[in-house]
């Protein structure tokens, strides 16, 4: 089972969160989720025309793809200031050109009064920690946000409940004298899915540091979110038929 630290872009109370995951998250999972970024939405983003709009960007893998493989305008949506901090971080050490691409917004989507500035949007890695209510506003503002024939690339959250406890290492890392590590657990608390991260820093003989965070999940199949979806204006995209991505378009006439 594939399992993400979650990404929120749209819940106020989560501004300030991920101030210990964004130390680790890059380090523990970088390489296995750009590869999976790519997969995912490569060929779409770089035949993106008008812009990219990257929900929840994180410390960047979908922004530095657009940068890197089109040569459209990008608006990066990151709320979380621990996130947002890594991003610009790297952002920072672009070449001008690239640099003049992208602008950073750090408030959620419905709040940033953004209107036809894309045609191709991205949500990965975020959607699954959306309650119902909160995906409705996220719906609407992309549609507001993307131009008539703009389309939506969405990794899909967890279809269900875990029916036991799921837990996953992340492979160590080194860093000098230093190996940084991870653990995530997943469980079913109620109708949604609690995700605790453990990461710890070690040398040779000690454990150095140790942290911990915990988000919630909210699950949802495939069909629920096309109805939701189609809500908005949204239809299916044909051609994309990879299990852990949802690919819609705005409705023609809409």
């Amino acid at each position: 089972m594939h399992t993400v630290i979650p990404r929120t872009p749209n819940s106020r109370r989560e501004f300030d969160s991920y101030a210990v995951t964004a130390e680790f998250y890059d380090i523990l999972q970088a390489d296995e989720d750009e590869a999976r970024v790519r997969r995912l939405y490569g060929r779409e983003v770089a035949k993106a025309r008008s812009g990219v709009l990257d929900i929840g960007a994180g410390t960047g893998r979908v922004t530095m793809l657009a940068l890197a493989d089109s040569r459209a305008d990008v608006h990066a949506v990151e709320p979380a200031r621990a996130m947002r901090t890594s991003l610009l971080t790297r952002l920072a050490s672009l070449p001008a050109e690239q640099r003049d691409r992208v602008t950073v917004h750090p408030h959620p989507l419905d709040e940033a009064a953004l209107h036809a500035v894309a045609d191709v949007a991205v949500c990965h890695n975020m959607v699954g920690c959306l309650p119902p209510a909160l995906r409705e506003r996220l719906w609407s503002a992309i549609g507001g946000a993307l131009t008539p024939d703009g389309s939506l690339f969405l990794q899909l959250p967890p279809a269900r409940l875990p029916v036991r406890t799921v837990v996953r290492v992340l492979a160590d890392k080194r860093v000098g004298e230093h190996i940084y590590g991870g653990r995530m657990t997943m469980s079913a608390a109620g109708y949604r899915i609690r995700t605790r991260v453990d990461y710890w820093v070690r040398n040779a003989k000690d454990v150095l540091r140790e942290h911990s965070e915990t988000f919630w999940m909210w699950p949802a199949t495939r069909a629920r979110l096309v109805d939701e979806l189609a809500q908005h204006g949204f239809v299916p995209l044909p051609g994309h038929n990879d299990s852990e991505l949802l690919a819609v378009t705005l409705r023609s006439g809409r």
